[in-house]
């Protein structure tokens, strides 16, 4: 490689403006989808302690609607996935984004336990076929020189998504129903997708190679690929645990009071202090595809779980101390998101165009329904440690996620057939 294509390597935009118009619609399509689901997602999260309130739920409660939204994201993640490499990217991106619109809606009229978790299973599948859809057409869409940068920004679309959900948060709580209302708004960006965005080539090229869902199985319970789902299964559930965990708690742990083992802050200060939080967790998405790319995935990664694995016990152990809650968000954000923008483009490049959505819906979204467990036995833990004790021991399910990726060939920039 030339000094001069080295320097437009690493130029902060000559990856955009040499991206096919394809390419660029499918990521603001993805990006766009992605941000909105986790706008959706986090409302949840940031009206729990008033919704809790309301209904006199415990934490272990609470904990358990969130765990039940991820459980159902994982068979949404599998079931899109599925139906990706049947029907399209584009078409299942948006029926997944129709879905969780309109059942994040429906959770303002929920009058008890059961109906909040009744809509908040159907978020999830949604939510769940979303990722599935969405970073499967960008991964084929783009070149293997740039599918890291381009993931990692789709992936800081959460960052601005939860952004959103705060700054809806601060102003509209704790009327808890209206804020879930607004979330029907992404059901408008189907709109301009169905206009606008080509469906994967890739994709296309590939309608001979189409089969059912019970032969791709087959085909990922054989070798090569058998121990690449087995390893990714385990890299996303160590990580999705710690991340839920975490940061499903987090508003809350700002929210309660120093005697429940939280930061002591009111609602409104604790919505407001999340968004240093966002802001690094913007950064660390962003800035993880531009840096795997220059110096290697692996790297990148372990820097970025090691450090989660440090600062996370040093956060839940700093609840009187405010001005260190204050420093360590933007850190946290960081290095606590940004190594996900690594798996919409590692699990693309381990599977074969004919099961890639299978597959990366079922490796990712494998994790995810693990870490539905996560927020219930945090706020179990919470119920009788406190929060921040609870969040402290997190930090261990960072670490393995730092080993766990060796076990995976490294198939940084292969190119799709």
């Amino acid at each position: 490689m030339t000094s001069d294509t080295l320097e437009n390597d690493r130029s902060l935009l000559g990856w955009w403006t040499r991206a096919t118009p394809q390419a660029r619609k499918a990521l603001i399509a993805g990006g766009a989808g992605w941000m909105l689901d986790g706008m959706d997602i986090m409302l949840y999260a940031l009206a729990l302690k008033t919704i809790a309130a309301e209904f006199d739920f415990s934490k272990q409660q609470s904990g358990m609607i969130m765990a039940a939204t991820l459980f159902a994201s994982a068979f949404g993640g599998v079931l899109f996935g599925v139906i990706a490499d049947k029907i399209g990217r584009v078409r299942a991106l948006m029926i997944s984004i129709l879905l969780y619109s309109v059942c994040t809606a429906m959770c303002a009229t929920a009058q008890s336990l059961e109906m909040l978790v009744f809509w908040r299973l159907l978020t999830g599948l949604g939510m769940g076929g979303e990722w599935a859809a969405g970073s499967v057409l960008i991964a084929e869409t783009w070149s293997p020189r740039d599918r890291g940068k381009a993931i990692g920004v789709m992936q800081s679309g959460w960052a601005l998504g939860y952004l959103i959900a705060a700054a809806l948060a601060a102003f509209i709580l704790p009327s808890w129903r209206l804020l879930f209302v607004v979330g029907a708004v992404p059901a408008l960006a189907v709109f301009w997708i169905r206009r606008h965005v080509p469906e994967s080539e890739t994709w296309s090229r590939a309608s001979k190679e189409r089969i059912g869902f019970l032969s791709s199985l087959a085909i990922l319970l054989r070798a090569p690929y058998a121990k690449r789902v087995i390893v990714a299964c385990l890299l996303t559930t160590s990580l999705m645990c710690a991340y839920w965990g975490l940061f499903t708690w987090i508003p809350a742990f700002l929210a309660s009071p120093i005697s429940d083992g939280g930061a002591g802050l009111t609602l409104v200060n604790s919505a407001t202090w999340i968004i240093p939080v966002q802001i690094g967790a913007f950064l660390g998405y962003f800035s993880f595809g531009f840096l795997a790319d220059w110096f290697g995935r692996r790297a990148v990664f372990v820097i970025f779980t090691v450090s989660a694995a440090i600062l996370v016990p040093i956060y839940g152990f700093s609840a009187r101390h405010e001005i260190v809650i204050l420093a360590l968000g933007p850190l946290i954000g960081f290095f606590g998101h940004g190594y996900f923008s690594v798996f919409g483009s590692l699990l693309a490049e381990l599977f074969p165009s004919s099961i890639r959505a299978t597959a990366q819906g079922l490796c990712y979204n494998f994790g995810r329904g693990v870490s539905a467990a996560s927020p219930w036995l945090i706020g179990a833990f919470a119920d009788r440690a406190g929060l921040g004790t609870a969040l402290a021991f997190l930090g261990i399910l960072f670490f393995a996620g730092a080993g766990i990726i060796f076990l995976l060939p490294n198939v940084q920039g292969k190119e799709f057939e």
